[in-house]
């Protein structure tokens, strides 16, 4: 879970030859190692029809989720995994090669980047050894950096939080991602760090949704957070969303690690939508003959639908949707049943008794007892011998 572009700093491969983890299929591999927001290049080994050329811009990742794209304007032979030193302000900082090709295009039209713009920045050239070493170097130093920063800010008693810290490729300059609730005064925040770091600051105010996919960890599924895998667009969650899918309003439950409703809340909830379509209006009270009985609770998979009377509140009466359909039904015309389920008279089932004697296959229970023949004495001989012995 961890790579030379994560947080944790750790190599996974990608650095060392140039070649992503996972199959090592030259870049054409969706499983790049442990790389966020990884795309499987589904157009690499097609060739470009005769005459056109292949797109000029490419998409390369930096530390965590960032991702930018640069025109590969010499232009080198690159695919993905390749470490590449691009046009940064000052200087030049350090990346890995994302995606190539035409797949460049469509996500530039799907992120509103204009592929003819003079402000897309340019790469310089494939890193070199001192490249990556010096770029290692960086990555090294943010951790340690981050909770000094964190010391700093919190000696100046400022309402923010420092997530994380990213340094530039050459050392030159150095971005500070913090969350704060409010608008707050760093200015001489940025003076204690450009003094004590001794490299240009950059502070990036980020969202807690944005913390979460920067940091990373594990949900409640136990699967990586899908922030920080593959989710790019972070939609609006209310709790609405959790009542159409029959979920306890439960904050405690319902939040991720940003501390807001979970994105997985919106997932399956058109599917929810559609199925609650055939469902009545849960509002709807059902009138029988012993009162007004109205709803508690949904099964939505199993299409039921909970009841309870008035005056019966412990009470809970399990009713198909297709009974409640026909109940209104029938308080529509005016007429009320006797009771809410339906009267189904069942004859009692007849109890066949088991066979015993039988009941493993075998013939009889004294198949092993020996036939007694005829007592070569008749019963007369002996009772006239009782009587001589007496």
């Amino acid at each position: 879970m961890a790579c030379s572009g994560c947080s944790t700093g750790r190599g996974c491969g990608t650095a060392s030859n140039q070649l992503p983890g996972g199959c090592r299929n030259n870049g054409s591999c969706g499983v790049g190692g442990c790389n966020k927001l990884n795309v499987f290049d589904w157009l690499a080994d097609m060739e470009a029809p005769g005459g056109q050329k292949t797109f000029d811009c490419v998409e390369v990742r930096f530390k965590n989720s960032r991702k930018e794209f640069y025109r590969n304007s010499n232009p080198f032979s690159l695919k993905a995994g390749d470490v590449v030193a691009v046009e940064a302000s000052p200087g030049h900082d350090i990346g890995i090669v994302s995606l190539t090709g035409e797949l460049v295009r469509t996500q530039m039209k799907r992120k509103n980047v204009n592929p003819e713009s003079s402000e897309i920045r340019k790469i310089y050239r494939i890193a070199k050894q001192t490249d990556i070493d010096k770029w290692k170097e960086a990555q090294d130093l943010e951790q340690e950096t981050m909770m000094k920063a964190r010391t700093m800010a919190r000696f100046l008693k400022l309402q923010m939080k420092i997530s994380d810290v990213e340094y530039q490729g050459d050392k030159s300059k150095a971005i500070f991602y913090y969350t704060a609730e409010g608008r707050v005064d760093f200015r001489q925040l940025i003076k204690d760090f450009a003094s004590a770091f001794k490299v240009r600051i950059e502070m990036k105010q980020i969202t807690l949704r944005i913390e979460a996919s920067r940091v990373g960890g594990i949900g409640d599924c136990g699967r990586e957070l899908c922030c920080s895998t593959w989710l790019t667009d972070f939609r609006a969650v209310n709790t609405t969303a959790a009542r159409y899918q029959q979920l306890s309003i439960n904050p405690i439950k319902l939040a991720g690690q940003c501390g807001k409703l979970k994105c997985c809340l919106n997932y399956e909830l058109d599917s929810y939508l559609d199925a609650i379509k055939d469902f009545p209006n849960p509002e709807i009270k059902l009138e029988t003959q012993n009162g007004w009985a109205f709803h508690m609770k949904t099964d939505i998979f199993r299409r039921k639908m909970w009841y309870v009377f008035e005056n019966e509140r412990g009470v809970f009466i399990e009713l198909p949707v297709d009974r409640v359909k026909e109940v209104i039904a029938l308080n529509k015309a005016g007429k009320k049943p006797e009771e809410l389920r339906t009267v189904q008279v069942l004859s009692a089932p007849k109890i066949k008794e088991p066979d015993y004697q039988n009941v493993v296959g075998q013939d009889s229970i004294s198949r092993f007892d020996r036939n007694k023949k005829g007592s070569s004495r008749s019963p007369k001989r002996n009772a006239g011998r009782n009587r001589r012995r007496r």
